[in-house]
């Protein structure tokens, strides 16, 4: 006979193993190709490299779609500058692919905080501080440490600094994830993303494509 403490371990392990397979439900990895960007404990390395390529692809085909040699430097330049000042609609941005991996990444323990007035995106969590360590350019890294330790970070605060770098997105990947991250998948949370999926999908982009 099972006996009551037998029963309880069954459910407990069993709500566990539902749970876990809800945190990371991505049924499909487009990117994998490219490998991981991140290099930190804690830190959920292959969707969230999934996350930062497939938000390169967006941006890319979406500043691209009328300009067929646009570089994604080119594309970063224009995304930061206007999200910074809030000139986006991200649903004509965003590709169904993207969609399903926002679903995903919103059951990330850690990585969001509902009480963020600035940002869902939780600057104490395990990702920030991945981003804050090892960040390549010293000035961006110092005003950016300075920020979260002073609790005065905010997409629009740091957005000023950023856009004079945004060029370093494209070898800084930490960088490049903050971005994505902040200035993007955020910024979801409020946006009707139900007709998303109605969309073709969009072609894979060359991302060493040099520019004309």
């Amino acid at each position: 006979m099972k006996t009551p403490f037998f029963k309880l371990f069954i459910i407990t392990l069993a709500i566990s193993l539902v749970s876990c397979k809800k945190e990371n439900n991505l049924s499909e990895y487009k990117f994998t190709d490219k490998g991981l960007v991140l290099s930190c404990e804690n830190v959920n390395s292959k969707l969230y490299s999934e996350a930062l390529f497939s938000f390169e692809n967006d941006i890319l085909n979406f500043y691209g779609k009328n300009k067929p040699n646009a570089s994604l430097i080119q594309a970063y330049s224009q995304f930061i500058r206007n999200a910074v000042y809030d000139r986006l609609k991200f649903e004509d941005i965003v590709s169904p692919h993207t969609v399903k991996v926002f679903e995903t990444l919103k059951n990330e323990n850690n990585l969001w905080d509902a009480n963020n007035s600035k940002s869902h995106l939780n600057y104490n969590g395990a990702l920030i501080n991945c981003i804050s360590i090892n960040m390549q350019n010293t000035d961006l890294k110092t005003t950016f440490n300075s920020l979260i330790k002073t609790n005065s970070m905010s997409p629009k605060l740091f957005g000023t600094p950023l856009m004079a770098n945004y060029r370093d997105a494209i070898k800084d990947k930490y960088l490049a994830t903050y971005i994505a991250f902040d200035l993007f998948y955020a910024k979801l949370f409020n946006k009707d993303l139900s007709k998303v999926n109605t969309k073709k999908p969009k072609p894979e982009v060359d991302f060493n494509k040099v520019p004309q």
